[in-house]
């Protein structure tokens, strides 16, 4: 099931000092790619939305093949070129490695993303994410922080990847930070403390949008920080949890706890998008959350929301993480908070 919700008279979107679309980076220039046919260049588009480590490989005569997220950067290089000679190539090469162009000939420089964090503290941080595309404050489109989830069996998430949604908004000029936190204190009140604190520092650096997302546990601290006007331009929570899974002592205070922090939400200039899933064990009652985030995300509290709720054919609790999510909805999601485009197709 997908449905669109517009919850507010449509209203003209806040003028800002928009940029024009940089140039695109050489690794995102589709047509730039030698020997390729229609079918080849849309190929190329979906590896540009692939998490690292991905290698494209080509050959001179028009064959290719990539590769992603494999053991290990070789591995994943192996297997481009071999799956680029199954396809029948002669000669293949490595024509982008991860953020950057290598073929013979149009190798280009890329400029490094900031290793110092934004903000920290004991245990946490809001650090930018090398593995995307950095334009830095005064030309991206948007700053998106991206929160992990914190795993059952308190395993460490600070440095992994953000969902693969993400690239489709740094591919369009957005830079990506991560929301890294440690399991021994990440407990959720203080974690959305922290959040709402580094959104400020971002504002006064002079990003033009700010967005939220995360997945799990980081889609519950997104939600949250909706109680300080102007924190965040838009928020994108992908089963969104901060109960534990099915059997968890906590689930039956989940629905009552989710309808806490909905009501706390005061950002009327806030685009708010929500995914949840069919089978998800995070989940204690599908109906009931999906009633809340109708009734409560609705304007004056936010300005839109965006609810696929339970959509056909992706299920458990990492369904924002499948191929088919981003590939049906990632150019939907940026769109949705760009207010480029009224709705979802």
């Amino acid at each position: 099931m997908f449905l669109w919700l517009a919850l507010a008279p449509a209203t003209p979107a806040p003028s800002r000092a928009e940029p024009a679309l940089p140039p695109p980076s050489p690794v995102l220039d589709v047509a730039a790619v030698p020997a390729l046919g229609e079918a080849g260049r849309a190929d190329y588009a979906r590896f540009l939305q692939q998490p690292t480590p991905r290698v494209f490989a080509l050959s001179p005569d028009g064959a290719w093949g990539w590769a992603a997220a494999q053991p290990d950067l070789a591995a994943t290089e192996a297997r481009a070129i071999a799956l680029c000679a199954q396809w029948g190539g002669a000669g293949c090469q490595v024509y982008a490695r991860d953020l950057a162009v290598v073929w013979p000939g149009r190798e280009a420089v890329i400029a490094a993303a900031p290793t110092r964090p934004v903000q920290g503290g004991p245990g946490w941080a809001v650090v930018p994410d090398g593995r995307f595309l950095w334009q830095g404050p005064a030309a991206a489109r948007g700053a998106y922080v991206w929160a992990h989830g914190r795993a059952a069996g308190g395993q460490d998430s600070r440095g992994s990847q953000p969902q693969p949604h993400v690239r489709v908004f740094n591919n369009a000029g957005w830079d990506v930070l991560r929301f890294d936190r440690d399991p021994a204190v990440d407990d959720a009140e203080a974690a959305a403390g922290w959040l709402r604190g580094a959104l400020r520092v971002l504002r006064a650096q002079g990003y033009r949008r700010v967005v939220v997302g995360g997945q799990s546990r980081g889609a519950w601290n997104a939600l949250q920080i909706l109680d300080e006007p102007g924190l965040a331009d838009g928020v994108v929570a992908v089963a969104p949890a901060a109960h534990g899974p099915r059997g968890s002592p906590a689930w039956p205070v989940a629905v009552e706890e989710l309808r806490q922090v909905l009501a706390r939400a005061r950002s009327p200039a806030a685009r708010v998008a929500v995914a949840t899933f069919d089978g998800d064990e995070y989940d204690p009652d599908p109906e009931a959350r999906a009633t809340l985030f109708r009734r409560l995300l609705a304007a004056p509290q936010v300005a839109r929301l965006l609810l696929l709720d339970r959509p056909d054919g992706l299920a458990g609790h990492g369904g924002g993480a499948l191929p088919a999510f981003t590939q049906r909805y990632g150019e939907c999601l940026l769109h949705f908070i760009e207010a480029r485009r009224p709705g979802c197709d």
